[in-house]
């Protein structure tokens, strides 16, 4: 006859049970997966905000950006990756890296603020970069463009942020059709991707930035309304990215909500459920 648990026993089995599910979980999101939630508009139409995905972290190796951060504000919990795996920021490589290839959509660290962005790699390592006129050059070759019609919105507070859009036929009032001009871009590995237009900004027309060795350069597809590379991390943006920061790669979108709250089912976008990130 097997004697009864005590109640300090049952506890420390609880407890003991939560630890091991935490750390499976750590482990599962630092070496294979990670969730994350598009927070804005800077890559649609390729991401729309709502959308809800995991990161491909074997696609590119391993570095101190592989580990998790977490950060829960309501309790002032403010754990980052550096906390945990600060060791390995010692140089600019990673552990079994992959080179990641020009139009990926990849998650990466902010160089100056540990912040988790999502962009398109544009510009690789010894690349020249370079926007004129809105149009895409690379290496001082123009990028493909065909136009492809119009992106259509409704104009309405977006996410648990409640973020309008912007609109290239602004102004436009609350329930009106929101429109950004849409293109199809090509790149020189044959890459292909919806990027959006909103109209004439300062970030259409830039200077030539040379890509540093062990650097990448990312522009979002909703270029008009995007902080990447195009600006320096003094500005806002995010500058050349070193090889070390890049967490990985965005190949599919899980679950899709166009609402405040996942919880409000009737916002659920069902036709984005696991479609593939091009």
């Amino acid at each position: 006859m097997t004697a009864k648990p005590t109640a300090g026993q049952s506890i420390l089995e609880t407890v003991k049970t939560i630890v091991y599910a935490l750390l499976i979980a750590g482990v599962f999101r630092t070496l294979f997966f990670q969730p994350f939630w598009i927070p804005s508009g800077s890559m649609k139409e390729t991401l729309l905000i709502g959308d809800f995905l995991f990161v491909n972290k074997m696609a590119y190796g391993y570095s101190y950006a592989s580990c998790p951060s977490v950060r829960i504000g309501a309790i002032g919990l403010n754990i980052d990756a550096e906390d945990i795996c600060g060791f390995l920021d010692n140089d600019n490589t990673r552990l079994l890296g992959s080179d990641p290839e020009r139009g990926d959509v990849v998650v990466f660290r902010h160089p100056v603020t540990g912040t988790d962005f999502i962009k398109r790699l544009v510009g690789l390592p010894g690349d020249s970069i370079q926007v004129k006129d809105g149009v895409l050059f690379i290496n001082g070759t123009a990028v493909g463009l065909e136009d492809a019609g119009n992106f259509e919105e409704a104009m309405a507070p977006q996410g648990p942020q409640g973020s309008r859009p912007r609109c290239e036929n602004a102004p436009v009032g609350l329930g009106g059709a929101c429109l950004k001009s849409r293109q199809i871009e090509t790149f020189p590995n044959g890459n292909t991707h919806a990027i959006l237009n909103i109209g004439n900004q300062s970030a259409d027309h830039t200077g030539v930035y040379k890509v540093p060795e062990g650097h990448f350069f990312f522009m979002g597809d909703n270029r008009d309304n995007s902080s990447d590379s195009r600006l320096v991390q003094t500005a806002g943006g995010v500058g050349f990215v070193p090889l070390k920061n890049l967490i990985g790669r965005a190949d599919r979108i899980m679950f899709s909500s166009a609402g405040r709250s996942m919880l409000f089912f009737w916002t659920w976008r069902s036709d984005r459920y696991f479609k593939g990130i091009e």
